[in-house]
């Protein structure tokens, strides 16, 4: 998110109200609101494909909701691109409050946000128990888990399985990428980085 509105610092109470009345989305990281930006066809090719891979296996158990359902934080207001939700949610509610799993689809301007100040809200939120943070342009993830206190780090690349036992769903990887073209490089791009010469 790099586009931010500069004023007075803002509650949650009064950034929802005030967003109720914008148009375009906005999220709150806790001082100020952030305008969403645009999103890449793979973007949202991604995102497709991981909410219809998760629902086919949930078959009702848990419910899928997508980038425009707003999560709800302590002292933030996100837009995940993908959660899973497996407590009652009203059909006129306009956030969550407890998803399971959130997944983020990375792009060159979200990266940062996505990796460090998100990971470390979601890790905060105790009902998030799996965080999925997936490459746009490789068939990469990185799945930081909780472990009791702890937050522990895994990567999933090229032809591996999303396993996901809170929800009891295994995905494979290259199912979120399913009809775009990625090229013949399927490796995460902090590995190519550190076997650089």
């Amino acid at each position: 998110m790099n586009i931010a509105l500069r004023g007075p610092r803002m509650s949650v109470e009064e950034f929802l109200a005030w967003e109720n009345r914008q148009e375009e989305r906005w999220e709150f990281d806790g001082y100020e609101p952030r305008a969403m930006v645009d999103s890449t066809v793979a973007h949202n090719v991604t995102v497709g494909n991981l909410a219809f891979g998760l629902r086919q296996r949930l078959q009702g158990r848990c419910r899928v909701y997508t980038e425009t359902i707003k999560l709800r934080l302590t002292d933030t207001v996100r837009y995940p691109d993908v959660m899973v939700v497996c407590t009652p949610v009203a059909n006129d509610a306009l956030y969550v409050t407890d998803p399971v799993v959130v997944m983020e689809v990375l792009s060159s301007t979200t990266a940062r946000t996505d990796r460090i100040e998100k990971n470390r809200e979601y890790q905060a939120a105790r009902s998030i128990q799996r965080y999925i943070v997936l490459e746009q342009d490789a068939i990469a993830a990185e799945v930081p888990t909780r472990e009791d206190q702890r937050w522990l780090r895994s990567t999933v690349t090229g032809d591996g399985i999303l396993v996901m036992p809170e929800i009891g769903v295994e995905l494979p990887l290259a199912e979120a990428y399913a009809d775009l073209e990625l090229g013949t490089d399927t490796g995460c791009p902090a590995q190519r980085r550190r076997a650089d010469p």
